[in-house]
């Protein structure tokens, strides 16, 4: 497990504001306050995520944003009030044993705020952990939406996979009536998102059905017949893997692409050039991408890492919240808990609100097109959902 510490020089905080706001107020995050508890001390705060492994890219890209948000919302000084935010960065790997071990040991040497959590079965691991131990648990890019209501101790500064889909849906309006097949492989991937689909923009009066590949299929023209055969008014494809390239030339040179409305994530930016000539024909919805929003915390990140990309946003506002709940519970993590649920800020993306009921983080989701090719692909949005548009449903607080 490898860990390493940051501890940044700050400037004085004397130009420091010290402002109280109101747990459900729209306020800035940049405005500071006492912070409570032991003025002299710092607040530890623990950073699990993937340094390395299959998500390594994602895991540093929420990083790079995390410290900018930290930046951001502390105005340049890194801290709140008189105490130091020092932070704690540990490997887990994407591996949920090794975020466990590295909760617990966090925890034992005094860490009241774990933050990160790139992968999902990492996250739905710590937060029991969070919750047995009484810290504030504050999950990054981990897309489950189990985290969401998972239990008072517990937040997310990510998008969720409901929002995923709801985004998706919005390419067809009215979905009563309206066809839909998933292509997707076999396996847990392809099974959660097709359950996503049919929960989703099923229950909203669609057809909803499925071409489903095997994990190790290299030769895609007999699925893009299956697709063409079925008409839809609408393709959701999820897919992973090395694959992508021919998957998506099949569908465009067996006319699927353009025939039907095709939908799929737009994931980082690396990934773009996977498209080739399909990715101009393709419908995308979007969690964040460079340029996606004009606001101050945008502006700050871009600053910081000169281009943004999809994950840097979840770090961004892991930090806002952070500071917020420091600002207003100390060393308290009840008051923590309080001072953030029902919060709204601005964040990279926009206006983002934290449902009190459940945690769930309501936030802008994006339509996007690319244009060009390859490496020179560029995105643009065509379209901008509030969080109230892409909100989830409220669910039970489990714990």
């Amino acid at each position: 497990m490898t860990v390493r510490h940051t501890r940044r020089a700050f400037l004085s905080a004397a130009t420091m504001m010290a402002a109280a706001l109101a747990a459900t107020a729209c306020g800035s995050p940049q405005d500071t306050a006492t912070g409570g508890g032991d003025s002299a001390a710092p607040v530890k705060v623990g950073l699990v995520y993937s340094q390395s492994g299959a998500l390594a890219s994602y895991g540093k890209q929420y990083m790079e944003g995390f410290k900018a948000g930290l930046d951001f919302a502390t105005k340049g000084t890194g801290k709140v009030g008189d105490r130091k935010i020092e932070l704690t960065e540990v490997d887990d790997a994407g591996d949920p044993a090794k975020a466990v071990s590295a909760a617990k040991d966090l925890i034992g040497k005094g860490t009241k705020i774990i933050a990160g959590s790139t992968a999902s079965g990492v996250a739905l691991q710590v937060a029991p952990i969070a919750a047995q131990n009484k810290v504030l648990f504050i999950s990054g890019p981990a897309a489950t939406d189990a985290v969401t209501g998972a239990n008072k101790y517990t937040f997310r500064s990510g998008r969720q996979s409901y929002q995923d889909v709801v985004t998706a849906k919005s390419f067809i309006g009215d979905p009563a009536g309206k066809k839909v097949v998933v292509f997707a492989q076999d396996g847990a991937f392809g099974d959660a998102n097709e359950a996503a689909v049919k929960a989703v923009i099923g229950s909203a009066g669609a057809t909803v059905s499925s071409v489903r590949a095997p994990a190790s299929a290299t030769e895609f023209t007999p699925f893009a017949s299956q697709i063409k055969t079925a008409k839809p008014d609408l393709l959701f494809v999820a897919w992973a893997g090395t694959t992508a390239p021919a998957m998506w030339q099949t569908l465009d040179q067996q006319g699927v692409l353009s025939s039907t409305t095709v939908v799929t994530g737009l994931d980082i930016r690396a990934s773009w050039p996977t498209f080739g000539a399909a990715g101009a024909k393709i419908s995308f919805l979007s969690h964040y991408f460079d340029g996606a929003s004009d606001t101050e915390a945008s502006k700050a990140l871009k600053a910081k890492v000169n281009t943004i990309d999809l994950f840097h946003p979840d770090g961004f506002a892991a930090a806002q919240m952070v500071v917020r709940a420091v600002q207003e519970g100390g060393d308290d993590v009840d008051k923590m808990v309080t001072a953030l649920e029902g919060w709204s800020f601005d964040g990279v993306k926009g206006k983002m609100t934290i449902r009190a009921a459940d945690h769930a983080l309501l936030q802008p989701m994006f339509q996007a097109k690319l244009t060009g090719s390859g490496t020179a692909f560029t995105a643009t949005a065509q379209k901008s959902l509030t969080g109230d548009e892409t909100a989830p449903p409220a669910v039970a607080m489990k714990g």
